[in-house]
């Protein structure tokens, strides 16, 4: 792992603007740039890079952070890997913290077979682009598909000798270990007996004969490879796929053939087209649509679509009109919905797949044909479950089958609109509709709830519920839990803005101490007066790591936080830091320690109203649940008038100038 130390020189190194500037034309707007924004479809520059603060911010979509946080965003990478891009930018050389020794063997291994990917992909290609049998099979059979050198360059694409063990010999000539050489599914062990010796085993190309397509993760590494037999008889029309197997550093079910190539056309169309096979992938790419992806023949798995959903929430399912393309495009739909994302799907004409259907069209003439033929869910499976469908009963079941994938939506609007579409077009009452859509979500939470229970060893009750505690909820000042309110986001807007700055001196007195607090103290020992606690846990980690950090020699909350190692940390820190009219320092109000105590103190006051407010409104609604259980109600009664008092205490307060000595 990469030191505190070397985190620190990177991050004092970094110049944002230069950072952002790789990637987006930035003009000078006063003491900041803006340009467009790369992470939606920006007409008008509403993304703003602060030199001062060396954070960045889109006032449109909301996306920001440091550099890091903006290079792990745009670029789709780690956190280590870009702090290793800005070393390298800054020619910085990278010191890690000593492994123990079972992550270097684990780092070791997986670095390893990375390498062995590296170089197997590179000699796949020279083999393509110089070997006479390369050129002669391999190139000849891309040239037969249309695909042009650019794209062969682009995809890494390459072509495997026909000799079973040529890759095996050129590996172990150039050093590398027969174990990564399994391991990573290159090639794989053979027994080999003969008459005079003993069984002896000898390694075997997987992919001997074949034309290669490399699959490249999300951060551009190899991670597999798929191989396409040739059959000189057939004139390569045998379409028979070997693949890769599962490996440390691949499982079919996380990767998509061409995500590494397509993520940033995603982001910028906010859009996905999900096609099956690798020639769909690379001829669309061809035609000058790059936002597309392969899950190549394989079901679609929730770790595909989570991938997807980091780019974008919208997907176009894209197949050919026949029965396995119809397959292909019912086969994960509530799966893609339960996720959020948003469906539609486009058969192609019969005869056509993505592929052949690209090369007979111009980008422009694509995407004018999915605009006008895609179809979202309900209309499709409506025209497939229900065409020529006159029989009651069958048409009940269909009906079933749409509203069954209405109710995994997660989004209550989104789900309340298909709805709505839904009774229009089936002619049927929308309560009744609303009503079996209802009746799913209940079987799917009893279903989760039984098998959690199985889980846990313990037995279901019979209405699947879990049982009814005992005791009477605590009547607490307050429930974690519970939203963050914008106040919480002021306060620790402030503890991150000011958090080292002291508010209370040397020569104040706090319960007969002479005390100095800093903002992060101040709020703290507030807090820890009544056992109060931010409801969001982020907060409480910011609060927490900065009084840890108070008494460190130099330090400065800001700084801390915005080039903190957790992503999280340092892109709320971005977040919370900027403003979208920023003036120049010399125009800007200085926070003088009144005012700044000023502020924090009022914050923690509205705070506290915040939390008293909802304990009032809990407490109502226990006594209209309470029914006649007369202890219950006295308890909650008396609950309820200690409440106000604390109010009606905290409002006169509030209405006050609010300078109060701690």
């Amino acid at each position: 792992m990469i030191d505190r130390a070397t985190v620190d020189k990177i991050m004092d190194a970094v110049n944002i603007v230069d950072v952002v500037g790789e990637f987006v034309n930035l003009r000078k707007a006063g003491v900041n740039y803006k340009g467009l924004c790369p992470f939606h479809d920006d007409t008008t520059p509403s993304f703003m890079v602060s030199p001062a603060r060396q954070i960045c911010k889109c006032f449109a979509c909301g996306e920001g952070g440091n550099a890091v946080n903006f290079l792990m965003k745009h670029e789709q990478i780690t956190y280590p890997e870009a702090l290793r891009w800005l070393a390298k930018k800054y020619n910085i050389e990278i010191h890690e913290r000593e492994l123990t020794d079972e992550e270097k063997k684990e780092q070791s291994e997986r670095e390893s077979m990375f390498i062995v990917n590296e170089w197997a992909c590179q000699y796949f290609h020279d083999i393509l682009k110089n070997n006479v049998d390369g050129m002669a099979i391999g190139r000849q059979y891309f040239r037969s598909r249309g695909i042009r050198d650019d794209i062969i360059e682009k995809f890494q694409l390459g072509f495997a000798l026909t000799k079973r063990d040529a890759l095996a010999n050129e590996a172990r000539r150039k050093g590398y270990k027969d174990e990564f050489l399994v391991k990573t599914g290159l090639c794989y062990v053979r027994e080999a007996n003969t008459q005079h010796t003993a069984p002896a085993t000898q390694l075997v190309d997987r992919f001997a004969g074949r034309a290669i397509f490399p699959w490249l993760n999300v951060s551009g590494r190899v991670v597999a490879f798929g191989g396409r037999k040739l059959d000189a008889a057939t004139k390569g029309v045998q379409q028979k796929y070997v693949n890769s197997p599962d490996s440390e550093i691949y499982h079919k079910e996380r990767e998509l053939y061409g995500i590494y190539q397509a993520k940033k056309a995603i982001v910028k169309e906010d859009c996905v087209y999900m096609v099956e096979g690798y020639t769909d992938v690379i001829a669309m790419h061809q035609c000058g649509l790059e936002n597309v992806v392969a899950n190549s023949g394989t079901a679609l798995s929730v770790f595909q679509i989570r991938l997807l959903h980091r780019f974008s929430q919208n997907i176009v399912l894209l197949y050919d009109g026949d029965e396995a393309g119809i397959h292909a495009a019912m086969r994960g739909t509530d799966m893609l919905l339960q996720e959020g994302m948003n469906i539609k799907v486009l058969l192609l004409p019969d005869g056509d797949d993505p592929d052949s259907f690209a090369r007979k069209h111009t980008a422009l003439q694509f995407k004018e044909y999915i605009e006008a033929n895609q179809k979202d869910f309900i209309q499709f499976k409506t025209d497939l479950l229900l065409k020529d469908v006159t029989d009651p009963l069958k048409r009940s079941e269909a009906i079933g089958n749409i509203l069954r994938s209405v109710s995994v939506i997660p989004d209550k609007l989104k789900r309340d609109t298909y709805l709505s579409e839904c009774a229009h077009r089936f002619h049927i009452n929308e309560q009744t509709l609303v009503t079996t859509v209802n009746g799913y979500i209940q079987k799917d939470k009893e279903d989760r709830q039984k098998e959690r229970e199985r889980e846990q060893g313990g037995q279901p009750s019979e209405t699947g519920a879990p049982p009814a505690s005992s005791s009477f909820p605590p009547i607490g000042l307050h429930t974690p839990g519970e939203q963050a309110s914008e106040v919480e986001r002021m306060l620790v807007q402030n503890i991150i803005r000011h958090g080292d700055e002291i508010i209370v001196d040397a020569e104040e007195t706090v319960d007969g101490q002479v005390i100095s607090l800093n903002v992060a103290q101040y709020v703290d020992y507030d807090f820890g007066s009544d056992d109060l606690h931010f409801s969001n846990a982020l907060y409480n980690r910011i609060l927490q790591e900065a009084v840890a950090h108070s008494a460190d020699a130099g330090f400065k909350a800001d700084r801390y936080f915005l080039q903190h190692p957790d992503p999280q940390v340092s892109q709320l820190a971005a977040t919370l830091g900027i403003d979208r009219h920023q003036l120049s320092r010399s125009f800007e109000m200085k926070s003088s320690e009144g005012l700044l105590r000023q502020r924090i103190q009022h914050l923690i006051l509205d705070f506290r109203m915040d939390i008293i407010s909802q304990r009032l409104k809990s407490l109502q609604q226990q006594l209209k649940e309470a029914g006649t259980d007369m202890a219950r109600i006295k308890e909650l009664m008396d609950a309820y008038k200690d409440a106000q008092d604390l109010r009606n205490a905290l409002a006169r307060q509030l209405g006050s100038d609010v300078i109060v000595s701690p």
